[in-house]
């Protein structure tokens, strides 16, 4: 539930024994306001408390309040694809290209891969990004933006029927993306900022927290706990590589059981593993033939799923083709991971 209001504050609620119990608030006065449903009324505390429980800063003008209905009605949009990364009986691929070229462009690639996955029985997750708001130029292209990204993004969703993941970078864009896409996306290089971690875990949506090339997997600790302390409970991790010297990534595969013991699912992202960021100059480059090895690796390793940007002519790619994996060539590379992932189950 969305209100718009002159007292910014977010509420989520949780049914007690005592009725209805406040977990937590965003940066409000002392206030009394109407709970939905059966909840009746929540009171609303100081910001103080909002920092002591770890919700994120306030949002300009807006109420948000959180029933475990709202919470729950986020999460089963994507059921499938929790169920599937929990029970570890399929793989879950989660693939597009790397930001919105064009709504054309994304009907073709997720209508591909979405054939592909069903014929292999992959749970499959169409990503794309409606803004690229770290590319090395300013003068590269970053995507159509928000508002626009978004309506093409839950017109995908829409035609294609399947699951939908974009990453977000400030907290309001947690709550404008959690309201069209299926799964919210922490990148990488924000992936401790508390204030974001916490918002996308607000919207009641599946959160996938990339982990941070500057990171070794047993610091994701905090970050997961970060979430999980703003009642995040549907929290997945992406390894995509780690800072090997300058314009170089290396993929340690012991990241992979590490990171599953903080008990979240884990995706291996095998095309940003394969990235040389800032090797292009004004813009990364990347080595994509490695991209299946890798891939092939992180599956036999014990990965819940797999991140694949693809394109059918990476080399004309608006953002990361050099990394890609041209679109031709998913079904083989998908064939081979799911007889991997058949073999250690």
């Amino acid at each position: 539930m969305q209100l718009l209001c002159d007292v910014v504050v977010a509420v989520f609620v949780e049914d007690s024994d005592d009725g209805a119990k406040t977990l937590g608030v965003l940066n409000g006065a002392a206030d009394l306001l109407e709970a939905p449903g059966k909840h009746g009324a929540v009171t609303v505390a100081s910001g103080r408390l909002a920092r002591q429980v770890g919700f994120p800063t306030a949002l300009s003008r807006r109420i948000y309040i959180n029933s475990p209905s709202c919470y729950n009605h986020g999460v089963s949009t994507a059921s499938s694809v929790w169920k599937a990364l929990n029970r570890s009986n399929r793989l879950v691929l989660i693939a597009g290209p790397c930001v919105i070229e064009s709504e054309e462009l994304c009907l073709k690639i997720g209508t591909s891969l979405k054939k592909t996955c069903e014929r292999l029985g992959i749970t499959y997750v169409f990503k794309a990004s409606y803004d690229k708001a770290n590319r090395s130029s300013g003068k590269s292209f970053r995507g159509p933006g928000l508002a626009e990204g978004l309506t093409i993004l839950g017109r995908i969703r829409e035609k294609l029927r399947v699951p939908v993941l974009t990453d977000i970078h400030t907290e309001s864009q947690a709550y404008e993306a959690g309201e069209v896409v299926d799964i919210l996306q922490i990148p990488a290089f924000l992936c401790r900022q508390t204030d974001l971690i916490q918002a996308a875990v607000c919207t009641g949506k599946i959160v996938n927290i990339k982990k941070g090339q500057f990171l070794s997997p047993q610091e994701m600790v905090n970050v997961v706990r970060k979430a999980r302390e703003a009642a995040g409970e549907h929290i997945m991790l992406t390894e995509r590589g780690t800072t090997f010297g300058y314009n170089n990534l290396v993929a340690d595969m012991r990241s992979i059981p590490i990171l599953k013991k903080l008990g979240c699912p884990v995706i291996f992202d095998a095309t940003h593993s394969v990235q040389l960021p800032g090797g292009g100059g004004d813009k990364s480059s990347g080595q994509r033939e490695f991209a299946p090895v890798l891939a092939n690796c992180a599956v036999a390793a014990g990965a819940d799923g797999v991140f694949i940007e693809t394109h059918p002519d990476p080399d004309k790619a608006l953002s990361d083709g050099p990394n890609m994996v041209p679109l031709a060539e998913m079904a083989r590379l998908l064939s081979t991971l799911v007889k991997i992932h058949a073999a250690i189950r």
